[in-house]
């Protein structure tokens, strides 16, 4: 399967024009639609941050990809995505405007319907269904736009990762609560990219993140964009430029035991690989995580007494907060309260989700190591 690279040193309209003209043309994707079609750009916009910090989708990347659909032929195109936070008309129109998002609405409209509904997984996944915006769920043809980044949670923030914004608002949060264990929570983002199935996966990573993403970390540009019509092995091959390994994120690890990853049939077009790449710098999650210093062999059968005795918490810098309550509003497990305008964390019940963490708008919280 065909991996797009193309080398873009800048968010500049035309070169990111250019090379989405380059990617889409060397995929053949005009062989797939029709004028009648309803496509959906989903982006990540994961919550309300400015185009100049890499949080989220670039709108320029975004507009590119409704301009160039426009061009040629198609008209129905529908951004849609529910970010962190209530999946509202208020709340998503602040994310939109913040985001840069309305620099597409000459080539697009912004989704404005927060309906969602109930759609079936095939036989024998452990998630019978899930609930998708109707955005996503109604739409004939789904080009996925994530940013490349690191997380807290997952290690890696690509096109699989992306995909959870399928789900309507304060409903991730539900089912960060019922998948504590980053195996199970693997498996469901797995699951649910499976059920969404995006035709194309064109990732952001003109200017990435590493360190504390999906909002906390800091800029690492790769100045380039990614396409491909397999997103799994897309998302396998990206982890690789970063410098992370791939099988240490476990959902990679599990799609490729579910044989979506064929990396030994990838065929690379486009740019070259630059030679001058540096890893990436991981999650303090990653870096006060035992499990990883061990040998593999080791990992699984003691990762249930590890994650006990070594366990990360959140920890709030109490200088930094502003009370605003979006890391109470965000938590699975209700733990967090805010009084005298200063949140207040109970470590007892905690599942080291770290939405708290990532809707933090302040970067007001850190992660501690239970000893």
């Amino acid at each position: 399967m065909r991996q797009i690279l193309y080398h873009v040193p800048e968010y500049d309209e035309t070169l990111i024009y250019q090379a989405v003209e380059k990617a889409f043309t060397q995929l053949d994707i005009l062989s797939d639609l029709t004028p009648d079609m309803k496509v959906l750009l989903k982006p990540n916009l994961v919550m309300a941050k400015k185009p100049d910090v890499p949080v989220t989708t670039h709108p320029l990347i975004v507009k590119s990809v409704a301009r160039w659909l426009q061009e040629h032929g198609i008209t129905n195109i529908v951004i849609g995505e529910s970010s962190g936070g209530p999946f509202t008309a208020e709340h998503m129109k602040t994310v939109y405007h913040t985001c840069g998002m309305y620099e597409a609405e000459p080539y697009a409209r912004l989704n404005m319907d927060f309906g969602f509904q109930s759609v079936n997984a095939p036989d024998g996944f452990v998630n019978h269904s899930f609930n998708i915006i109707n955005a996503i769920a109604e739409a004939d043809y789904i080009i996925n736009l994530p940013k490349l980044k690191t997380h807290a949670m997952t290690g890696y923030s690509g096109g699989i990762k992306n995909l959870f914004g399928s789900v309507p608002g304060l409903q991730k949060p539900q089912l960060h609560y019922r998948f504590p264990d980053i195996e199970d929570f693997s498996n469901m983002l797995l699951e649910l990219s499976l059920v969404v199935k995006p035709q194309i996966t064109l990732i952001d990573a003109i200017d990435a993140m590493e360190g504390n993403g999906p909002t906390g970390g800091t800029s690492h540009p790769l100045h380039m964009i990614l396409a491909s019509q397999d997103m799994y092995t897309q998302d396998y091959f990206a982890a690789t430029l970063m410098g992370l390994e791939p099988e240490e994120i476990v959902m990679l690890r599990q799609a490729k035991e579910r044989n979506l990853i064929h990396m030994e049939s990838m065929e690379l077009i486009g740019d070259t690989i630059p030679d001058n790449l540096t890893a990436f710098q991981k999650p303090d999650t990653k870096n006060l995580d035992f499990s990883s210093k061990v040998p593999k062999f080791l990992q699984k059968p003691f990762a249930a007494v590890l994650s006990r005795v070594l366990k990360s918490y959140p920890k709030l810098e109490p200088e930094k907060c502003v009370g605003c309550g979006k890391c109470a509003e965000s938590c699975p497990v209700q733990i967090i309260t805010i009084k005298n305008r200063k949140a207040n964390f109970k470590r007892k019940g905690c599942i080291s989700c770290f939405c708290c963490q990532e809707m933090c708008p302040m970067k007001a919280i850190s992660v501690k190591k239970a000893i």
